[in-house]
């Protein structure tokens, strides 16, 4: 009985923590592949299929994309490197309620849409008008969503698509298309999330995030009113100063 509780009192108690090591993870190349996050892992595998969310703010710099969050998840691990692919976004609750006001119509969807390099994407959009609308020009807004997204994503591979989405040219188009319907105050790409991977490899378009320049032209575009500018300027003059922040977005003027 002595000897067992020697060998007990003896035996070495391994220290986890030091047979861990870094790694960084990497974003995919669209985002120039910036470094999204520093973890511990003692296995490479346990690194695969680790999601990271981090702003749009952190990669580009600009602080009124701050709404918008991206997801990574791990693929690959080279060395001390993980390799991560887009996985899908969101935006913040607090700022898609701000955009909800009485006497208003919204317009949203859910499309499910295929790249050109074979990768399946779910979509939602959403767009704001100043005063209410019909059912009818509803449905219509709604399908001219459908055919800009389908078209676009069409035309891009994944990494081209991400890029329209979160730069603002998806929601330019379809903001442009529905003027001849009812002119809307706000179009947005609110989610998405990737359902299939690429099927197949192409050359990757430009990439969304320079990483020595911040990219300050690159925001979300925003469609606004002249009406809906000045409302949100008297706002911000009453608001705390945290509120001010959080009213932070990207916005530009009808044209």
């Amino acid at each position: 009985m002595a000897k067992a509780r020697s060998r007990v009192a003896t035996r070495k108690v391994k220290d986890r923590w030091k047979s861990k090591e870094w790694y960084k993870i990497l974003a995919p190349q669209t985002f120039a592949r910036a470094v999204i996050a520093e973890t511990l892992a003692d296995e490479q595998e346990k690194l695969l299929g680790r999601v990271s969310e981090i702003s749009m703010q952190d990669l580009t710099g600009d602080f009124k994309q701050m709404h918008i969050k991206l997801q990574f998840q791990v693929h690959e691990v080279n060395g001390s490197e993980a390799n991560t692919r887009f996985v899908g976004h969101t935006m913040t609750s607090d700022y898609l309620r701000r955009q909800t006001r009485r006497n208003r119509s919204k317009i949203d969807g859910v499309f499910d849409v295929k790249t050109k390099d074979g990768s399946k994407v779910r979509v939602k959009p959403f767009a704001m008008t100043d005063r209410r609308i019909q059912s009818s020009q509803k449905t219509a807004i709604r399908k001219i969503m459908a055919e800009e997204i389908s078209a676009e994503a069409a035309n891009k591979t994944l990494g081209g698509f991400v890029k329209s989405m979160l730069d603002g040219t998806l929601a330019n188009r379809i903001y442009k298309r529905t003027k001849e319907i009812y002119p809307l105050r706000r179009v947005e790409i609110c989610k998405s999330e990737v359902m299939a991977a690429p099927t197949v490899e192409l050359e990757e378009e430009d990439v969304l995030v320079e990483p020595e320049q911040p990219a300050e032209e690159e925001q979300t575009p925003v469609v606004e009113s002249e009406e809906e500018t000045e409302e949100e300027s008297e706002e911000e003059k009453t608001s705390e100063p945290s509120e001010d922040i959080e009213k932070a977005v990207p916005e530009a003027l009808h044209p």
